[in-house]
């Protein structure tokens, strides 16, 4: 019966890598009792994929009868560990492979294709020592994806990955192996470490692997798991791991141990044995077929076994996570506890973060969708609350250290949208998001309970009518740059507070200075006109850039200067509206600095974080 191998390629191996072509081409050469395999590439360029091209030769028995017959008929094998379909990942990148085998004085040529067979010539005769060699011609795919298919030192990691219980056993044994990958690149380039170069691997040469045993705990009452292992330092600059379960001869490598998960220099090796694994390898050899949650349970016990190991061989490692974790703990308080403090080699710390920021997540779930309030989940969310403060706390901090970083070339729209945003709504119905979106505690923390009204239209409204005559005269006619807080709906029948900030940029003159108190209380006029019997107090804001003349002048108008880390003058004005009942309304008005505005928020802040942190320490 023949098979269409075009169409067998695509129901065997759906998404097969350029890698298989070597793993499958040198499994075969092994199989024939070779102990010589070259693997010869040739490239332009990696932007040119219709110059590669492929020759592996070897030294083994050959295409022999049997060989043959088994090669020709797919799925046919004779060992439990075989498949039998690897050669078709050869036809699914190249359109043909030109073959030729000398054994036993015989040389037998033949060309593998999507529609072979078993078509093949013999010639008698031949006098050579046995040799065979495949020749991969004309690349279908349109690109290759990464250097690493291509490039010697990556094509020899990935052959040790794959092979290493095998090259191990042959170690063992003391049998002769030895593989040879070499690359002319016509156009190289050393960005990629792209170049003509030959890499070799000499069985004899690999390291020893040192052997420990433990349970399946969790999986299997009576299996155990074997872990071979080395954790050598080299003179590289880079470090090389090898982290797989040994499946049928070869490995499926397990995302136990990332290349950054240990310090330069070491070559690390973990490989996993286990009868639990026997057979259960896909047709591809590229998953293993076993229950999820075994799984699972298998890369927890290997990752706990591998930390173990690591903490005891590279005593570095465990001193720099307890750096990294208390790097973490300081500048994220709210999560200490939920760091992870059995780590597989080196601390990821953005991975560290994003996990307990998850385990955060969770808790905070957990409490809130428990049925009843027991004493346990009364206590967990006594702790949980303090995290989330801290968590809030800490995001205060980011505001503060982007207000740092603005400087004369900023605009003052960016530092309104730091305060509230521009032309936004905030209200008390939807108050966590808000709270994360109104910053009126850059000023006073007693105006966090205001509610913000500042909607496209109500706040169009609000500007056009509050405008001065100063301002109507410049060129752009433009809207002052305002943050207007209102203690509630200003709209209702309810009386209310009014907070109004005023931005003026850093380097106007002395005139330009000290028009801004004018403007606010001309400001807090047209705005009492606005809204009548509806203001109660305004509290006035001006962050003006200071120098000692403008001080003088603050000083004449009756100003006192206040305590802050900056510049702050205070003044209670009253503004009258009404010249015949000459009724008064209250004005704070502040003027003060970009640094009184900054650094007074962050002492501010800093109380109540360093108060947490210290109380977090103590609790945990």
């Amino acid at each position: 019966m023949k098979i269409n191998l075009n169409n067998a390629v695509k129901y065997f191996f759906p998404n097969p890598s350029l890698e298989m072509v070597y793993y499958e081409a040198i499994a075969n050469s092994i199989d024939a009792g070779a102990t010589e395999i070259d693997i010869q590439i040739s490239i332009e360029a990696l932007s040119k994929p219709e110059t590669f091209a492929i020759e592996i030769s070897d030294n083994g028995n050959g295409f022999i009868d049997r060989n043959f017959e088994k090669f020709s008929n797919l799925l046919e094998s004779e060992e439990k560990d075989h498949k039998g379909v690897g050669r078709l990942v050869f036809i699914n990148y190249f359109k043909g492979i030109d073959i030729y085998s000398i054994f036993e004085g015989k040389k037998r040529i033949f060309e593998l294709t999507g529609t072979f067979d078993g078509e093949n010539e013999i010639i008698e005769n031949v006098n050579e020592t046995n040799k065979t060699v495949l020749t991969f011609k004309q690349y279908k795919k349109e690109k290759i994806k990464s250097y690493d298919y291509v490039r010697p030192s990556s094509i020899k990691r990935s052959i040790l990955t794959h092979f290493y219980p095998l090259l191990y056993s042959y170690k063992v044994d003391n049998k002769n192996l030895k593989i040879t990958v070499s690359l002319v690149a016509k156009e190289p380039n050393l960005l990629y470490e792209f170049y003509t170069d030959k890499q070799e691997i000499i069985v004899s040469q690999i390291p020893n692997l040192e052997l420990v045993t433990f349970d399946a705990e969790g999986i299997d009452l009576f299996e155990k798991f074997d872990l071979y292992y080395s954790v050598q330092a080299n003179q590289s600059k880079e470090s090389a791991t090898i982290t797989a379960l040994c499946v049928d001869g070869r490995t499926l490598p397990m995302d136990i141990l990332s290349k950054e998960g240990i310090p330069i220099g070491y070559e690390i090796i973990f490989l996993l044995y286990s009868n639990l694994f026997t057979g259960k390898v896909n047709a591809s050899r590229q998953e293993l077929n076993m229950d999820e949650g075994e799984l699972k349970a298998v890369k927890r016990l290997f990752g706990e076994k591998v930390a173990e190991i690591l903490n005891a061989k590279i005593p570095d490692i465990q001193e720099t996570n307890n750096k990294m974790t208390l790097s973490l703990i300081e500048r994220y308080p709210h999560l200490n506890g939920f760091f992870e403090t059995n780590s597989v080699g080196l601390i990821d710390r953005a991975l560290s973060l994003e996990l307990a920021q998850k385990k955060f997540f969770n808790a905070q779930k957990e409490v809130l969708d428990a049925a009843e309030i027991t004493d346990e989940v009364y206590e967990k969310s006594l702790a949980l609350s303090s995290r989330v403060l801290t968590e809030y706390v800490l995001y205060r901090n980011v505001i503060i250290e982007k207000l740092r970083k603005t400087d004369k070339k900023s605009s003052e729209a960016d530092i309104h949208n730091l305060i509230v945003p521009m032309r936004s709504k905030l209200s008390n119905e939807n108050f966590h998001n808000d709270l994360f979106t109104n910053n009126a505690w850059l000023l006073d923390d007693k105006y966090m309970s205001y509610t913000t009204i500042l909607s496209d239209k109500d706040m169009g409204e609000v500007l056009d009518n509050i405008i001065i005559e100063s301002e109507i005269s410049e060129k752009s006619s433009r809207r002052p740059d305002l943050a207007i807080i209102f203690s509630n709906d200003p709209t209702e029948e309810k009386k209310v507070d009014v907070v109004i900030v005023e931005l003026k940029k850093l380097g106007i003159g002395l005139a330009k200075k000290e028009e801004v108190t004018s403007q606010l209380r001309q400001r807090a006029r047209k705005l009492l006109l606005h809204f009548p019997d509806k203001i109660q107090r305004i509290w006035f804001y001006g962050i003006v850039d200071f120098d000692d003349e403008f001080k003088v002048s603050l000083l004449e108008d009756d100003y006192i200067e206040l305590f802050s880390c900056g510049t702050v003058f205070y003044k209670e004005q009253p503004i009258i509206i009404d010249l015949e009942t000459k009724a008064q309304i209250p004005v704070g008005l502040y003027v003060l600095s970009f640094d009184a505005f900054l650094k007074d928020a962050e002492a501010r802040n800093s109380t109540f974080l360093n108060l947490l942190k210290a109380e977090m320490k103590t609790s945990i």
